[in-house]
């Protein structure tokens, strides 16, 4: 009945299947089984912070991070939320405290920022909006406050990252990223110490996250881990000895 009056009311239909009722039905739904797993791309980016994501980047995994990115099923951005925060909790759980530190710090989610271009053409920016979605699923089990910083943009002349080599990839964002200061010093008033954990939606070469990283360090920033919806898992040969791949990041 409730699809059916979705169907009715919205003209809504499941994105996988194109079942009438809800953007996401309960079989499609039903298909993916996230364990999260520490994602290393093949080779890493030298100096990568352990990877983390909650699932492989194929099937209904896909499906849903593009109908969300590129078509705003906006709904979707709960589920996929949920899965970032498994991958940033399984993160924090490998992560190991330093010896004398008084408790669990508080959790700093940084999502890595996406072009002016697309987010105006697109409508939306579907990284932050899931990281926002994976703080409020993970306050409650992280027993510790979770904050979303956007303290990354990104300077002019990157290009969109679909269909680049992987070495392309490298190329095109190398310093292309960049942390504002004052940003940082409210937050830390804000939070003291804290565990930053960069976010993105799917982990393929590791270059973004490793520039995320990067322009977060260069300001003082330490960051503990890297976590994603999903990575992929199969690599293609090129010349470089890296692989292209369909994703984005």
């Amino acid at each position: 009945m409730v699809d059916a009056a979705l169907d009715l009311v919205a003209g809504s239909t499941c994105f996988g299947c194109a079942t009438p009722g809800r953007p996401w039905c309960p079989r499609c739904a039903a298909a993916p089984d996230p364990h999260p797993w520490c994602c290393w791309p093949d080779p890493p980016p030298q100096g990568l912070v352990p990877p983390w994501a909650a699932t492989p980047y194929a099937g209904a995994v896909r499906d849903a991070v593009l109908a969300h990115k590129e078509r705003r099923v906006l709904p979707l951005a709960a589920t996929l939320g949920g899965w970032l925060a498994l991958a940033v909790a399984a993160a924090l759980e490998d992560e190991r405290p330093e010896p004398g530190e008084p408790g669990p710090a508080p959790v700093v989610l940084v999502p890595v920022p996406s072009r002016r271009a697309g987010v105006r053409a697109r409508g939306h920016d579907a990284t932050a909006r899931m990281t926002r979605a994976a703080a409020t699923r993970l306050r409650p089990v992280v027993g510790v406050p979770v904050v979303v910083a956007p303290l990354l943009r990104l300077r002019r002349g990157v290009l969109d990252q679909s269909g680049l080599t992987a070495s392309a990839r490298a190329a095109n964002l190398a310093g292309s990223m960049a942390c504002d200061a004052r940003r940082v010093g409210r937050l830390a008033h804000r939070v003291g110490r804290a565990r930053v954990v960069v976010c993105d939606d799917v982990v393929t070469t590791g270059a973004t996250v490793r520039e995320a990283q990067r322009a977060l360090e260069a300001v003082g920033v330490p960051v503990v881990a890297v976590a994603a919806v999903a990575a992929t898992t199969l690599r293609r040969k090129e010349p470089s000895g890296l692989s292209p791949d369909p994703a984005t990041h």
